[in-house]
């Protein structure tokens, strides 16, 4: 198939080359330097979509896959289908799950998704009231922009004031512009978490492999919340508690949508904790591949996954396509300096061995190219994942590349797949 990806980071870097191992010919748009290595990129933005639009009808591009949330939340793949070509993402009534917490967490409690008791607040005065009611008991909460903020629009308060101050920087200091004019107060769910995510043409559920995704900068969990740095498939979630965050939160999020008459046809991708007693409660979903989850899940993929994204889209998804490779695989992300706040870009990138010639996977998440150089062009720059018997043979040979790569003030954690692999 002519196949055409959208988007310029790790994610669509990591889709990329599983199409090419599949001998699809694939178009990136915009595309970045790793991608260029396996595909031929088009310089056009994600968020031009009569010009996407265009360009996969002139190209006779047979399947679009859409990598980045915004454009789906604009709209995307509404247009492309209305074009006559087949896309695996949802639309914009779908991409709501992740384009609106608000409306995510309400669809949750209409259609009974075990979710943490939650309020929704537009003033610094409801969100107040909110804070106090839900920890009252000494509980503490967590406060979520309603919009799009590039996975930092949330903050996991350790006191009632911390959750004050948060709400009053997305409300009334507007950290987050438009995407905080309204925030969630919801009751902070302790355990750990792990992500679920599931390919579906809006009939049947391809649940993939869990991963467990380290979303905070520095060892050990501490510091700020970032995208992800870094990730481990298959996660420490065994076959029981996954049945049932197959039974109680993905097959009941299909049936609402459906009950909601929302076509949804893309990923699911469930961020779900599971608390104390193993009971699974869903945090968010994503509306889209995770980076840097899909990095790990893409390279212990065995199988065709451009035919299987492909028969979603039209909705008849393929089954028993994909099968695992049974190896660990470990991502670390290599960050730039000032990341997450104010990410250094421009920073020349040294010290990568060609991609098939490197014992890990390196996939580009925030690359450009500046004459001859490699660039740093983005907050986390690189994505390098491993495969191993063990997730200490795995980690070992993902550090051992990432010690390679020089990359000035750059911020990486060393403790990726350290966790206990049992809960």
């Amino acid at each position: 198939m002519k196949i055409l990806v959208i988007g310029s980071g790790g994610r669509e870097h990591a889709l990329t080359w599983e199409f090419t191992t599949s001998d699809h010919d694939v178009i990136c748009a915009p595309g970045n330097p790793g991608m260029e290595e396996l595909a031929r990129c088009v310089p056009i933005a994600v968020d031009a979509h009569e010009a996407l639009v265009a360009m996969a009808r002139k190209e006779g591009v047979e399947l679009v896959v859409v990598g980045p949330e915004g454009p789906l939340v604009a709209g995307l793949a509404d247009k492309l289908r209305a074009a006559g070509i087949a896309t695996f993402g949802p639309g914009a009534a779908g991409a709501r799950l992740e384009g609106s917490k608000v409306f995510s967490k309400q669809f949750f409690a209409k259609h009974g998704i075990p979710t943490a008791p939650f309020a929704v607040a537009t003033s610094v005065a409801a969100a107040d009231t909110a804070i106090a009611e839900l920890t009252a008991g000494g509980e503490q909460v967590v406060i979520k922009a309603d919009g799009l903020a590039a996975g930092k629009g949330v903050v996991v308060a350790s006191t009632p004031d911390e959750a004050r101050a948060a709400a009053r920087e997305m409300l009334e200091a507007r950290r987050f512009g438009d995407a905080g004019a309204s925030v969630i107060v919801e009751r902070r769910i302790r355990g750990r978490e792990v992500s679920v995510l599931a390919l579906t043409d809006g009939k049947r559920l391809e649940i993939l492999p869990p991963a467990e995704d380290h979303k905070q900068l520095l060892d050990g969990d501490q510091g700020p919340n970032t995208g992800g740095m870094g990730t481990v498939c298959p996660a420490w979630a065994g076959a029981e508690l996954l049945g049932r965050i197959a039974a109680e939160i993905l097959e009941p999020t299909l049936r609402g949508l459906a009950a909601d008459k929302i076509d949804y046809r893309g990923v699911l991708y469930a961020g779900v904790m599971v608390d104390a007693a193993g009971a699974p409660w869903l945090l968010e979903y994503n509306c889209r591949f995770g980076d840097p989850e899909t990095q790990p899940i893409i390279a212990r993929m065995e199988g065709d996954l451009g035919t299987v994204l492909a028969g979603a889209a039209r909705g008849d998804m393929p089954a028993g396509e994909l099968t695992w490779d049974p190896r660990v695989a470990v991502c670390v992300v290599v960050a730039a300096a000032g990341y997450p706040g104010a990410p250094r870009t421009g920073d020349v990138i040294g010290g990568l061995a060609p991609f098939d010639d490197s014992p890990a996977l390196v996939f580009h998440a925030g690359t450009a190219r500046r004459g001859d150089a490699l660039v740093s062009a983005g907050g986390r720059v690189l994505g390098v994942t491993a495969l191993g018997l063990t997730v200490e043979l795995a980690r070992a040979r993902a550090y051992e590349v990432v010690a390679q790569i020089d990359l000035p003030g750059r911020q990486v954690r060393t403790d990726i797949g350290l966790r206990d692999p049992v809960a």
